[in-house]
């Protein structure tokens, strides 16, 4: 099992992550030559794929990946690949069914729940990402489109719990999230404030001292889900920011993606699930890609994921396995699919 050196590091002030995010690589062959890899190898699918999907991987992402190897588990899930470019039958760009909501950035799936499109960027484009063709254009997380939504919320008292997601809602500035954690302490019915992010991960700088002073006084329970699919992703300064969310009484959830070469088998798994919970993380869901066009050569098989899974139940406790589970368009709550045998 992983140990994380468990240093305290300082809360960044409020514009360092404003840096970090700007300290970006959107070219191909930098990435390469910040890992030692030989440009001669980048191919015209590469750079097309790349066309229809933007490279963008913070530096501090990249330093945790591993020089002269072209299949590094973080690089895999960032690079550009030809794969992209092949149409393959019954992916396509709405895996999910999300492009036809009536509420510009408002996506209510769920009985007590609705998710609000915050932010339409993110930090780091993942390859893998369901939502990589989303029509974010007409989705702008603007205070009109917001005011709009908080209206629907107001008057939906089923709602009970508000999901925030994007794009990355962290992409937000701390003044931003104030303003929507504000207009929804008003509305007596909603408990839960969840919020699904990379970037706690990719920037952990993100995490200021007023982010977490506004969420520990807040009277919503805040759930912060991060997006961490391989153990090389968890390094000291990202459990230096989830120790500062977990002080200040912020639950810390990780949502993975099972992805082909990348997670896909049980000992890698378990090495997360142990680093996640020394982490202060509990594992909850580990997803069955979701068939967006562009991330086939991601997939793996329904049968394939239960043995790895299976595997992983036997090396680590009852509480460090998450629920495998696929989330299909048009249905009220995601299917968990189970492994175990009858």
């Amino acid at each position: 099992m992983s140990h994380i050196i468990q240093q305290k590091i300082e809360l960044p002030n409020k514009d360092e992550w404003v840096f970090d995010l700007a300290n970006v690589v959107t070219d191909i062959k930098e990435l390469y030559r910040w890992l030692n890899l030989d440009n001669e190898t980048i191919s015209l699918p590469m750079q097309q794929a790349k066309k229809q999907f933007p490279l963008r991987v913070p530096v501090s992402f990249i330093k945790r990946m591993k020089k002269g190897d072209n299949c590094d588990p973080l690089l895999l899930q960032v690079l550009c690949d030809a794969n992209e470019m092949i149409n393959v039958a019954e992916y396509s760009d709405d895996p999910l069914q999300e492009q036809e909501n009536t509420i510009p950035g408002l996506l209510h799936k769920y009985h007590n729940r609705a998710l609000l499109i915050t932010k339409t960027a993110c930090a780091v484009n993942c390859r893998y990402c369901f939502r990589r063709h989303f029509p974010y254009q007409d989705n702008q997380g603007n205070k009109k489109n917001l005011r709009i939504a908080i209206e629907y919320i107001t008057n939906h008292p089923e709602l009970d719990e508000i999901i925030l997601s994007g794009g990355d809602p962290l992409m937000a500035k701390d003044h931003e999230i104030a303003f929507l954690v504000n207009e929804l302490e008003k509305i007596p019915h909603i408990k839960r404030l969840r919020i699904h992010t990379r970037l706690a991960v990719v920037i952990p700088t993100r995490i200021t001292a007023a982010l977490c002073q506004l969420f520990y006084q807040s009277r919503l329970q805040i759930i912060v889900v991060t997006h961490i699919n391989h153990p090389n992703e968890i390094d000291a300064s990202v459990f230096s920011a989830i120790e500062q969310l977990k002080q200040h009484r912020v639950m810390v959830l990780n949502q993975s993606v099972l992805l082909k070469k990348v997670n896909d088998n049980a000992k890698v798994l378990a090495e997360l699930s142990n680093k996640l919970f020394d982490t202060g993380i509990l594992p909850y869901y580990i997803h069955l890609l979701d068939k967006v066009q562009g991330a086939a050569h991601f997939f793996v098989e329904d049968e394939i994921a239960k043995q790895v899974m299976k595997e992983l139940a036997e090396q680590v406790s009852g509480y460090l396995v998450p629920k495998l589970a696929r989330e299909i368009g048009g249905e009220k709550s995601k299917r968990v699919l189970t492994f175990s045998e009858e």
